[in-house]
């Protein structure tokens, strides 16, 4: 059993036909004995989703009516991370998702301080990838294909949509920026990224604990009280959402206690 998956508890993003294959696909490997979990949640707002229509509740399989914004708020809030040699627990995130950890992450900086200047700026800087495209609310997708991925793919060493080795890892790409961003004096740390997997039987996940690392990232980031910046990013090898949190600086005011202060930066590129 020594190449048995274990988990705790694995959230499965949507309902529809992604999260009906993957909850689907981990049941497949719990009864195979590669996968051991005490149970998959899937989250869905739709009350008769394809999911539980098609797989229906088991005593290891139940489902969340729910909108993803408001679960996970609730989830990752009351969420500790697992202890040493314990099974941890696991999100299963869905291609069509918006960026629901940033989300998070950014909510809970607004709760940390409410009197601080907090906003979302957009990702400025190069990172190579052919698709490099900014959604409206400044979340910038990006990805090293330029073509259409096979579905589900795993993103192995070898990929199969061109038949070579992959060259490319989005978590380097990352970093680099991040890297060439401080060279230019730039207030950035992190990057925080939440780095999806292939885990078992063709579903990928990332760990509960990653996000609340990146959380972590963000309360160090802001604890001087001056100005600084986050780059966050739920990515995988060849795919990425990122989106940078912008902290403004606190002031100090008469009576030892501070205030908000002015959050704009001396370069970082804001329309």
């Amino acid at each position: 059993m020594s190449d048995t998956v274990q988990m705790r508890d694995v959230i499965v993003v949507g309902g529809g036909c992604y999260g009906t294959f993957y909850a689907g696909q981990l049941a497949k490997a719990k009864d195979k004995g590669k996968a051991r979990y005490r149970s998959v949640i899937v989250v869905d707002r739709e009350p008769r989703c394809r999911a539980r229509v098609e797989l229906g509740e088991a005593p290891d399989r139940a489902f969340v009516t729910r909108e993803w914004t408001d679960y996970f708020a609730e989830f990752l809030g009351r969420a500790e991370r697992a202890r040493p040699g314990e099974p941890r627990d696991f999100i299963v995130p869905s291609p069509l998702m918006p960026h629901l950890m940033f989300e998070w992450v950014l909510a809970r900086a607004r709760q940390r301080w409410p009197e601080r200047p907090i906003a979302v700026a957009p990702v400025p800087g190069d990172l190579g990838t052919p698709y490099d495209r900014a959604a409206p609310d400044r979340t910038r997708y990006v990805s090293f294909a330029e073509w259409i991925c096979p579905t589900h793919c795993v993103e192995p060493a070898t990929c199969p949509a061109i038949g070579r080795t992959r060259t490319w890892e989005m978590g380097d790409a990352v970093r680099a920026l991040v890297a060439r961003l401080q060279a230019q004096g730039e207030p950035v740390v992190g990057p925080a990224l939440f780095v999806c997997r292939h885990h078992v039987f063709g579903v990928g996940t990332f760990a509960v604990d990653a996000v609340l690392e990146g959380d972590e990232t963000v309360q160090t980031a802001g604890a001087s009280g001056e100005p600084a910046a986050v780059l966050v990013g739920t990515i995988s090898s060849c795919h990425g959402a990122l989106n940078m949190l912008e902290l403004g600086r606190w002031q100090a005011v008469e009576g030892g206690g501070r205030r908000s202060g002015d959050p704009s930066f001396t370069a970082l590129d804001r329309p």
